[in-house]
Order: structure tokens, then sequence, then C-alpha cells
């Protein structure tokens, strides 16, 4: 049974909280073994060296606490003249439940400017879960601009990922 709404918390992150997000970055990640290029999986997904590389790169993550429990994380990162939603991963015991649609609700009130996901364009279910609240994929050729322009990805990911858009007028709706 879901947790009442008075036992839902989302704050940021604090350092302490490392170790328990990349438990949920990779448990979640799980999800992408045998969807993603077999090059591109690892296990852990992410590493303690790369999750503190993007803190340092200025990715900072709120995350959803369930009874005193973080169980959903997501960061933001401005690039230039964009938010990057990075990192947004929920606890599979907890998917489904509104967790990721709360955090994201979260970062896009805090945000006046365009807001843009990349993600594995294998991974249907992200992607679906970013148009239900109200990003727009963008068109291949658009996608490898905007990968090239705002994150370091390399060429061969770019054909295996997407972009989603949300523009600043978008962010304030729901």
């Amino acid at each position: 049974m879901p947790a009442s709404s008075s036992d839902h918390h989302i704050a940021p992150c604090r350092a302490g909280d490392t170790l328990r997000i990349l438990e949920i970055i990779n448990e979640a990640a799980l999800a992408y073994r045998g969807v993603i290029p077999d090059d591109r999986w690892r296990d852990p997904y992410m590493s303690s060296d790369e999750l503190r590389r993007d803190v340092e790169c200025g990715v900072s993550f709120v995350g959803m606490n369930e009874g005193g429990t973080l169980v959903g994380v997501m960061g933001v990162q401005h690039v230039r003249d964009c938010d990057l939603i990075r990192h947004a991963y929920v606890l599979p015991s907890v998917q489904r439940q509104g967790v990721g649609g709360s955090l994201l609700r979260h970062l896009m009130a805090g945000t006046s400017c365009q807001l843009l996901v990349g993600t594995w364009a294998a991974a249907t279910w992200a992607v679906s879960f970013y148009q239900r609240h109200g990003f727009a994929v963008a068109d291949p050729a658009q996608s490898k601009l905007l990968l090239s322009t705002y994150w370091d990805v390399p060429a061969w990911q770019m054909e295996a990922s997407v972009v989603l858009i949300r523009s600043p007028a978008e962010t304030a709706g729901p």
C-alpha cells in the first residue's frame, strides 16, 4: 500500500546520500540490461567516481523520501541556456507510484529555462514517461545537435540516444 502523502518528502540530496543515490541508480538501471547497446552496459551501471565527477560538474540531486528512506532521485544540471535532467531513477519496488512524476514536477517548478533530457532510444518506458509529462521527442538531427552541444557523449552513443525537450513556457505546467 502506498504511504500517505505526509510520509513523502522531496528535498535536496546531501553529501551523506551518495551511497544511497548510487544504490538507487544501479538497482533501477538493471532495466537497461539487454536493452541498451551491450558495450554501454556495466555492472554497476554508475561508479562512485562517475557520480562524484557529475556532481563536481554541477549536477545537483533531489530525492523522494518515503518514511525516512530515499526511494528515488533526479538530478539537474544547468548547461549554457538550458537545464538538463540527469540520472532520474526510482527503486523498482516503488515505480509507477508517482515518485518519478513528483520529482520531475519539483524540478520543473524550479526552472524558467528549457529542459532537456537525454536517454537511450531503446528505453521506451523512459521516453514515454517524459512524453506523459509534456516533453517532445526531438527529431534525430536535432537530437544529435543537442547531444553534441549540451552533453559529452561519443558519436556512436548519439545514434542510440534521443533527446526530449520541454520549452520554458511549458515548465510551469503539469
